[in-house]
């Protein structure tokens, strides 16, 4: 079996990759019959001699591959016919700009494997970036409170080498008394919690973050429930996410004292907003940092207007005027809201993927698929959607 590693092709440059040097040898090792084809690459954040230090072959074509495995969207004119394919697609929301990928995906009868619909039996994802998404979301909004209190300066992420030289940077910064609000409990959340316990934030309760006065940074990790509420009907999960429409949001309670604030849930488009254009124009309204590690456009959060970039990450929402504007003005939040994270730790977050796909992919290469992985995550097949995708039929039309 032949499995081809893609160059990626996306601008801006994507350095990440599925598969280490190190992952390929261990790969290797527990399944002898893989033989690794490395496309060249100059951006990758692991380099061709990495690899071939290794003994792994690099080449400039991978057509004589039986899989190949990439990050980001292969671009139309690289993909090969008759060939299986594993990469973020984003055309399982029907993401317009994708049209003409899945359209020529079907076209070129590739099987399509798109790391977002690996799930398990309980439709859990199985892999993904979201953990260092959060870790590195943390990171960021961190340095931007630095920048807007003018209290103290960190570099960018992309700026340092690995999580090691990331870690001494965050332990050099001193967090004031300010009051750190965290909403979601999946793996962006996860990752967010991880850097706030790293730099020993003390974690309270969602009641005594908003009641009780502290004399030293502190935090809460929120759920749904914990700011959404519902007259008509019992407020429990279940119905939250059934019946999300019959809630009203409590936000407001912890966007009146919280000082940096960090989203990493998932929302729901008919869930209550969070923090609307008036609530921003309150008095009350407290929130100087909002870190939104979601990136949801035109979503749950009124001032996340856009995403912004890696090279440029904070930009300014005026709560009086509702634009944007400097980041730095006194009527500002200060808003972060890069949208590929991951991309700023790239070896590590290559890592710990590749390490995620090892764990629950490549063993349903040789076991005769026994936990169904590839067929329930398996897009497109003989020019064909799968079932689990035949709501797709109208965006390929």
């Amino acid at each position: 079996m032949k499995i081809g590693i893609i160059k990626e092709y996306k601008n801006p440059p994507d350095k990440r990759v599925v598969f280490s040097p190190k992952k390929c040898i261990e790969i290797v090792k527990k399944h002898p019959k893989v033989k690794f084809l490395i496309e060249s690459s100059d951006i990758r954040c692991f380099s061709d001699y990495e690899y071939e230090s290794m003994g792994l072959e690099t080449v400039d074509d991978l057509s004589e591959c039986d899989i190949l495995i990439g990050v980001k969207e292969v671009p139309i004119k690289k993909l090969i016919a008759n060939k299986k394919y594993f990469f973020f697609s984003h055309t399982i929301k029907k993401q317009p700009y994708n049209k003409k990928l899945l359209q020529e995906i079907l076209k070129k009868n590739i099987e399509l494997y798109d790391h977002e619909t690996i799930v398990d039996k309980s439709n859990n994802r199985l892999i993904g970036f979201g953990y260092y998404a959060g870790v590195i979301g943390a990171y960021n909004g961190f340095r931007t409170y630095g920048l807007k209190k003018k209290s103290f300066v960190i570099p960018k992420a992309i700026e340092l080498k690995d999580r090691v030289e990331f870690n001494h940077t965050l332990k050099q910064i001193k967090i004031p008394n300010i009051k750190i609000l965290l909403s979601g409990k999946g793996r962006v959340a996860s990752g967010t919690k991880e850097v706030l316990d790293f730099l020993k934030i003390k974690q309270v309760s969602p009641n005594d973050f908003i009641r009780k006065h502290f004399d030293e940074p502190v935090y809460t990790n929120i759920d749904v429930l914990d700011y959404n509420y519902s007259n008509s009907i019992d407020n429990s999960i279940s119905n939250f996410y059934n019946f999300p429409e019959k809630f009203e949001s409590t936000f407001y309670k912890f966007s009146s004292v919280a000082d940096i604030y960090f989203a990493g849930h998932y929302h729901n488009p008919k869930a209550p907003k969070l923090i609307t254009i008036n609530d921003m124009k309150k008095s009350s309204f407290n929130i100087d940092v909002v870190a939104d590690i979601s990136c949801d456009i035109d979503g749950p959060i009124a001032c996340t207007i856009r995403p912004s970039t890696i090279d440029n990450p904070i930009y300014g929402f005026h709560k009086s005027n509702s634009i944007e504007c400097d980041f730095l003005d006194s009527d500002a939040i200060a808003v972060m809201a890069v949208d590929n994270l991951p991309c700023e730790l790239p070896r590590d977050s290559s890592e710990m993927f590749g390490e995620m796909f090892l764990k629950y992919v490549i063993p349903s290469f040789f076991n005769d698929d026994k936990e169904n992985i590839l067929k329930n995550s398996k897009m497109t097949l003989n020019g064909k959607l799968t079932p689990r995708f035949k709501y797709l039929s109208d965006y390929v039309v």
